[in-house]
């Protein structure tokens, strides 16, 4: 990938163009528009591929992996109700676009990422464009149990149930949202921890992320 990092007037209209479509899908929270409309996109994918960065459409990043539909990223951190300050932790680092989402919205982001490929390029490119999460290399599905808990808890990949770690490592009061199914297609599901031991789950829509790989998962 080539690092080169100007944005334009013509990446600047794009952005404002994506956002008027995800509030047009339903994209209701102007703090989650804001920061799409902020977050610069086309700075994860290499300059070839510039002119599509900003279609509302996933895109490989290398590693067998995507960068997520910006809707998907938008429906995802609508659902956690971001307060600035929140600890959220991110299971699927990816090449950080969901990560300097969240950081736009004020929270302090622990994210690990299993794809060595993947940790290296983006623990390289997000210090350089002003983004400074808690970067880890390891099983994502195990959580980072070191640094809860969490007020918030993302999954950026499909599992086939939701790990325990991962509830385990949640605050009470805190909010996981994770897609869950099979292989080819996954239930987006939020999960209100109320209790040590007790959560109220919402399943919402259907999604299609790549596998969540792990000793907790797939």
């Amino acid at each position: 990938m080539a690092y080169k990092f100007t944005d334009n007037y013509k990446e600047q209209g794009a952005r404002k163009k994506l956002v008027e479509v995800l509030r047009k899908k339903g994209i209701a929270d102007e703090k989650v528009l804001e920061a799409i409309g902020q977050v610069k996109r086309h700075f994860f994918f290499d300059e070839t591929f510039w002119n599509q960065a900003y279609k509302d459409i996933a895109f490989p990043i290398g590693a067998g992996q995507t960068i997520s539909q910006p809707y998907t990223v938008a429906y995802q951190t609508e659902l956690l109700h971001i307060q600035k300050g929140d600890k959220v932790l991110e299971i699927g680092t990816g090449c950080g676009y969901q990560t300097c989402i969240l950081l736009k919205l004020g929270a302090v982001v622990y994210t690990i990422e299993r794809q060595e490929q993947l940790y290296e390029r983006t623990s390289y490119v997000l210090p350089n464009i002003g983004y400074k999460p808690n970067f880890f290399l390891g099983d994502g599905s195990k959580g980072i149990p070191e640094h809860a808990p969490y007020n918030k808890i993302i999954v950026t990949a499909g599992a086939p149930v939701i790990p325990e770690t991962l509830l385990q490592q949640l605050a009470i009061g805190g909010i996981l949202v994770i897609p869950v199914g099979d292989e080819k297609s996954q239930k987006m599901v939020t999960v209100l921890k109320v209790g040590e031991y007790d959560y109220e789950e919402i399943v919402l829509d259907t999604f299609r992320f790549v596998p969540l790989v792990g000793d907790k998962a797939w």
